[in-house]
């Protein structure tokens, strides 16, 4: 088996694309974890995905997989990591739908991994878990969803993918790549109400995706190595970090999770601590200028904080 030293990037970059992450396991003779996890890293380095030539988004959305928009005034909420399973309905999701009501954006963002994809997951389950089935997850996206939709059915809903996201259609695309396009093999089939894409940028100041830097200081690498305000998920840290230069200021924000950061999803944390926080942020604009992102942040069950009061959050 080849040492880890012995891949370099480039072959595992190329691998992946002409045979997908198995095939080019079996090609570079290496574990297939270990070059997950390797392909993981390339992929905050390089901030986009490395995808095989049957992922299901590469044949869905021409290159780039970007979506462009302006907006000169008016609210944008982004939300990520719902992670949503079938009955779990958290205080940050009653808090969004509750301030989307209230805020009337015009635009709503799903920041990525809506979908938890726990029984599809590549890593081992931890005993005899009783996990969600597919259908289960995606019944629960279109639930929860459509409450969202309603909440504001004038404002335009972009979806960024996220990795768990991806499982959806990788697992399809890896196992059974002679369906694709076939209607339901793709996330999007099934969520339909929402304009599915990896990156929205927006006035070219904001760019909003599912993730890029990692690490405690993210958020702030993010906006000093992207030269643009960057809103991201991913990492549950929920935080919001303005950097400033000789052109001005910029902020990287990481929304948070719509999930309870102890709930059943993450199990694979073993009761450990956990620097995550549950909510969403708010964008606001004036005159086309981005003003200081906002956080809406979970306290306690039922009891969110947002623009300096705390709001109680019941159905």
């Amino acid at each position: 088996m080849a040492k880890r030293g012995d891949i370099s990037e480039g072959q595992i970059i190329d691998a992946i694309q002409r045979v997908g992450l198995r095939g080019a396991a079996r090609e570079l003779d290496c574990n297939l974890r270990s070059l997950a996890k390797r392909r993981r890293r390339i992929e905050q380095k390089l901030g986009q995905p490395i995808v095989g030539p049957y992922a299901a988004y590469n044949q869905s959305m021409p290159p780039p997989n970007r979506i462009t928009d302006t907006i000169s005034d008016g609210v944008v909420i982004i939300f990520s990591d719902a992670h949503y399973w079938p009955g779990q309905i958290t205080t940050a999701h009653l808090a969004l739908v509750k301030f989307i009501k209230e805020l009337k954006p015009k635009i709503i963002v799903n920041c990525g991994d809506s979908i938890d994809g726990a029984i599809i997951s590549s890593y081992a389950p931890k005993g005899f878990e009783n996990l969600p089935t597919v259908q289960g997850e995606i019944t629960a996206n279109q639930e929860r969803l459509s409450e969202i939709s309603k909440a504001a059915p004038k404002a335009k809903r972009i979806y960024c993918l996220g990795n768990h996201d991806q499982r959806f259609e990788s697992r399809l695309a890896s196992h059974a790549p002679e369906f694709a396009r076939v209607q339901g093999t793709r996330l999007e089939d099934h969520l339909p109400d929402w304009e599915f894409c990896i990156s929205l940028w927006l006035n070219d100041e904001v760019v909003i995706k599912h993730r890029w830097k990692g690490g405690s200081g993210a958020t702030r690498s993010n906006a000093l190595h992207a030269g643009k305000t960057m809103i991201t998920g991913h990492l549950h840290s929920q935080q919001s970090t303005p950097h400033t230069d000789l052109n001005g200021t910029r902020w990287g924000v990481d929304v948070g999770c719509l999930a309870e950061p102890f709930g059943p999803q993450f199990r694979y944390a073993e009761d450990n601590p956990r620097d995550w926080r549950s909510g969403f942020a708010a964008l606001t604009f004036s005159k086309g200028r981005l003003l200081d992102p906002e956080l809406v942040r979970v306290i306690e069950p039922g009891v969110v904080n947002f623009r300096g009061k705390l709001h109680k959050i019941g159905r």
